[in-house]
C-alpha cells in the first residue's frame, strides 16, 4: 500500500442519509437518502453495515442483496488472509504489514465495527513508518465519526497528536485540524473549531472526512458566530476559498453578508432558513441547531444594541422584520439571562443600552489582581520571615 495514500473509508456519507432516513421532518429528502445509502452500501460490499441499519427500519433488508454482499466479503477476506499468510511465510516485516493494512482497510470499508477496530489497532502495532502509522490512527477516528463514538474519536485524536509531534508531515498536520474541528463543533465548541478550520481553509486536503464545500460551510457557519466584525470580514467574507464556493451556498452567504453589512431583516429571514436546510438536516449540526439560532440571535441584537444609547421597540422590531410583541419576548428572556446588558422601558416603548463603562472594568480588574498580588506577597513574608 501507497505510504501516503488516503482510503475514504468507511464512507461517511452513509451514517448521514442513514440519519436522514430516521427522521420524520425530513420525508422530502428520504427518497434521496434511500437511494444514496443503498448505492454507496452495495459499491462498498457493506454487509454488516447493511444488516445493521435494516434493523433501525430505515431500509428493507432485500435477502438477494445481502447474499450477494456476504459472498463478496467471503471471497475479499479469504484473499486478503492468504495475501497475509504468504507475507507471513515468505516476505519481510514491510509486506507483512502492508497485508494487515489491506485486511484493516476492508474491514472498515465494508462497516465491520469491531472487526475492523482490532484490525486497524494490530496494523498499527506492526506498521514502521511515522506517516502510515498515523493514517492508521486518523483512520480509527474516521470510524468513530461513522458510528458516533466519541471516546474512540477523542483516544485516537490525542493518539494522533502525539504521533505528529514526533514528526508527522504538513499535509497530515492539516488534516488532523479538520479532524480535531470536526470533533470539537460536534460537542459544540464552536469557536475552537472555527479557527481550526479557517487555519485548514487555504490547505484542505482531508476529503476523506467530508468535501470541500461542505468544510466551507461548516467553517462559514462556526465562523459567523465566533468572529468579531472586523475578522468576520478579513477571514471568511474576504477570503477567496469561500468565495469561490458560496454562489453554490446562497443562504449562508446571505447570513455573513447581511449580518455584516446590518440588515438585520435579512438576516433573521437567512437564519431561518440555515436552520431549515442546513442545521436541521445535519446529523452533525442538529443536536445543536437550538443553541447555534439562539446565538446568532443574541449576536445580532447585541451589534444593533451597541450602536445605541436607547432605540424604540418599535425602531427595533422594524430592523428585524418581527413584531414587537415578539422582540420583547425575546430580548426580555435575555436581558433576564444577563445575555444582553439593557433594559426595558415597555410604558414608553424604549430599549437602553446600559453596558458597563470600560474604565470602570479596567478599574475592577487593577483591583481584583492587586489584592490578589498582595495576599500573594503577604503569605511569601510569612514564610521568609
Amino acid at each position: 500500500m501507497a505510504e501516503d495514500k488516503v482510503f475514504p473509508y468507511p464512507n461517511l456519507a452513509l451514517p448521514q442519509e442513514h440519519y436522514t432516513l430516521l427522521q420524520s421532518t425530513l420525508s422530502h429528502l428520504h427518497e434521496h437518502s434511500r437511494h444514496a445509502l443503498l448505492t454507496g452500501i452495495e459499491a462498498d460490499q457493506m454487509a454488516p453495515y447493511y444488516k445493521s441499519i435494516a434493523a433501525t427500519g430505515a431500509v428493507s433488508l432485500d435477502q438477494t442483496v445481502l447474499d450477494k454482499l456476504e459472498k463478496q466479503n467471503k471471497e475479499e477476506l479469504e484473499r486478503l488472509d492468504q495475501k497475509l499468510k504468504d507475507a507471513e511465510e515468505t516476505e519481510g516485516e514491510s509486506d507483512i504489514a502492508d497485508a494487515l493494512r489491506a485486511k484493516a482497510s476492508y474491514l472498515t470499508q465494508i462497516g465491520e465495527r469491531e472487526t475492523a477496530i482490532e484490525a486497524q489497532k494490530l496494523a498499527l502495532e506492526k506498521t514502521p513508518g511515522l506517516g502510515s502509522r498515523i493514517d492508521i490512527v486518523l483512520t480509527l477516528v474516521r470510524i468513530g465519526f461513522f458510528f458516533g463514538d466519541h471516546d474512540l474519536i477523542s483516544t485516537n485524536l490525542t493518539k494522533a497528536e502525539e504521533l505528529i509531534d514526533q514528526g508527522g508531515d504538513w499535509d497530515r498536520r492539516n488534516r488532523l485540524k479538520v479532524y480535531r474541528g470536526l470533533h470539537l463543533l460536534s460537542i459544540r465548541q464552536f469557536k475552537r473549531a472555527g479557527e481550526l478550520f479557517i487555519d485548514a481553509l487555504s490547505t484542505f486536503t482531508a476529503t476523506e472526512l467530508l468535501p470541500y464545500n461542505d468544510f466551507v460551510a461548516l467553517t462559514v457557519i462556526s465562523g459567523t458566530l465566533t468572529l468579531t466584525r472586523v475578522d468576520l470580514k478579513k477571514k471568511i467574507i474576504g477570503a477567496p476559498e469561500v468565495n469561490s464556493v458560496l454562489p453554490e451556498l446562497p443562504t449562508l452567504s446571505d447570513l455573513t453578508k447581511s449580518l455584516y453589512d446590518c440588515h438585520y431583516d435579512k438576516f433573521f429571514v437567512a437564519l431561518a432558513t440555515l436552520e431549515q436546510t442546513h442545521l436541521l438536516p445535519s446529523r452533525l449540526l442538529a443536536p445543536h441547531s437550538r443553541f447555534y439560532v439562539r446565538e446568532m440571535r443574541i449576536l445580532a441584537y447585541a451589534q444593533l444594541l451597541q450602536s445605541y444609547q436607547s432605540l424604540t421597540l418599535e425602531s427595533l422590531a422594524g430592523a428585524f422584520g418581527v413584531t414587537v410583541d415578539f422582540v420583547d419576548t425575546e430580548l426580555s428572556r435575555f436581558i433576564a439571562s444577563g445575555r444582553l446588558h439593557a433594559t426595558i422601558d415597555r410604558v414608553h416603548g424604549i430599549v437602553e443600552t446600559n453596558r458597563p463603562a470600560l474604565k470602570n472594568a479596567q478599574t475592577e480588574t487593577v483591583v481584583r489582581k492587586g489584592d490578589i498580588l498582595l495576599n500573594s506577597v503577604q503569605r511569601l513574608s510569612k514564610v521568609l520571615y
